[in-house]
C-alpha cells in the first residue's frame, strides 16, 4: 500500500496548505473548510497532512485516545495506565456513513454472543484529539449535521438510545471539503470552521507541468519520491512542534487586538466569533515565522482565511467576498 502523496510536495494552493499547517499548530481555531474546483489537491492536502502531523501520547487501549487516565471514559473499562505514541487520527466520515457508525452504538455481537450490553465507539470517538475529514460537506445529510454541530459545540459526544446512556470527550480539528456548484453549506455549520479556503486549479504552464511531473514521480518512482519529499515533510513537522511550543510565550499587544477588532468592525462580520479566530490564526502564523510578538503583518496574513466566510453576503457586489476582504483589510491595516 502506498503512503499518501506527502504535504510538502503538493504544488502550489498556498493558501490550503497555510490554513492545514495554521490548525495543526494551534487545533482551538476550529477547522479548515477548502471549497473549489475538483482535482485541485483538497483530499490530497488532508491525506497528506496525516503524515505531517507530530504523534500523540494516548493511554492503550482507551477508544477516544484519552492522553491521561482519568480521562478515559468508564464504560471503555480501561484498567492499565500505559501510555504509547500513536498517529495523530485523521479519519474520513464518508457522505453515507449511518448515525450509530458517526455517533457509536450497542454492540451487537456482544449483546448476542455474550449477552452482554457495551458499546461500540464511532467515528467521533476514532477522531478526538486528531482530525475528522468530510469530503463533499456541502452534500452532506441534515440530521449528520445536526450531530457535527452539537458535538462541535460541546466538545462531547452523547448517545442516548437502546439503553445506554454514554458520554465521551470527541474533540477534534473539522476538516470539509467540497465543489460550490454542487450546493451551499449551511450557515451553522459554516459558522463551526474557524478558517476557509477557495481553492481553483493553476493557470500558469510552467505550475500544471511541474503538478504533473510531481505526480508522475509519485506514481512510477515512489521510492525515491518519498525519500525526499518525507525530509521535506519532516522539517515542516518540526516547525509545527516549534511553534506550538512558542505560542504559550508570544507577546499580544494591545495594539494588534484593536486592529483585529477594528477590521472585523469595518468587515461588518457578524459575531465576535471572527476576531477570536483571526486572533488565533495570526498568533499560529507569528509564531510559525519564529517571531515573538503579533505584529500587524500577521493579522494582514491570515485575515481573509479566518474571516472570507463570515462576512453577509452583498448581491450588489459582484467581486465576491474574498477581494472584498482584501481590499477592506488594505484600507483599514495598510498595504
Amino acid at each position: 500500500m502506498k503512503h499518501p502523496f506527502p504535504f510538502s510536495a503538493i504544488v502550489g494552493q498556498d493558501d490550503m496548505k497555510q490554513a492545514m499547517i495554521l490548525t495543526a499548530i494551534d487545533p482551538s481555531i476550529g477547522g479548515v473548510l477548502v471549497f473549489g474546483d475538483r482535482g485541485t489537491g483538497k483530499s490530497t492536502a488532508v491525506r497528506g497532512l496525516a503524515g505531517l502531523l507530530p504523534n500523540i501520547n494516548s493511554i492503550k487501549a482507551c477508544p477516544v485516545n484519552s492522553e491521561h487516565f482519568a480521562d478515559c471514559p468508564e464504560w471503555a473499562n480501561v484498567t492499565h495506565k500505559d501510555t504509547h505514541e500513536i498517529p495523530t487520527p485523521v479519519v474520513d466520515l464518508p457522505l453515507g456513513a449511518s448515525e450509530d457508525r458517526v455517533t457509536g452504538a450497542l454492540d451487537i455481537e456482544r449483546a448476542l454472543t455474550r449477552g452482554e450490553k457495551a458499546f461500540q465507539p464511532g467515528l467521533f470517538a476514532q477522531a478526538n484529539r486528531g482530525y475528522l475529514y468530510i469530503d463533499e460537506v456541502n452534500l452532506l445529510e441534515d440530521h449528520i449535521v445536526d450531530l457535527l454541530l452539537d458535538v462541535a459545540q460541546s466538545g462531547e459526544n452523547v448517545v442516548e438510545r437502546e439503553g445506554l446512556s454514554i458520554r465521551h470527550a470527541a474533540r477534534f480539528v473539522l476538516v470539509g471539503s467540497g465543489n460550490p456548484e454542487e450546493g451551499e453549506l449551511r450557515p451553522q455549520l459554516l459558522d463551526r470552521f474557524g478558517l476557509s479556503v477557495d481553492v481553483a486549479s493553476p493557470s500558469d504552464i510552467d505550475e500544471r507541468v511541474q503538478v504533473i511531473k510531481r505526480r508522475d514521480a509519485y506514481e512510477n518512482d515512489h521510492a525515491a519520491f518519498m525519500l525526499r519529499w518525507q525530509a521535506e515533510d519532516a522539517a515542516l513537522r518540526d516547525r509545527i512542534v516549534s511553534a506550538r511550543m512558542a505560542l504559550k510565550d508570544l507577546e499580544t499587544p494591545d495594539s494588534a487586538l484593536r486592529d483585529v477588532a477594528e477590521l472585523c468592525l469595518n468587515l461588518g462580520a457578524d459575531g465576535l466569533r471572527g476576531e477570536l479566530t483571526l486572533l488565533k490564526a495570526a498568533r499560529a502564523y507569528a509564531a510559525f515565522r519564529d517571531d515573538t510578538h503579533l505584529a500587524t503583518s500577521h493579522i494582514r496574513a491570515t485575515a481573509a482565511l479566518a474571516l472570507r466566510h463570515r462576512l453577509r453576503r452583498d448581491p450588489l457586489d459582484d467581486a465576491g467576498t474574498g477581494t472584498r476582504v482584501e481590499r477592506i483589510v488594505q484600507d483599514t491595516l495598510g498595504v
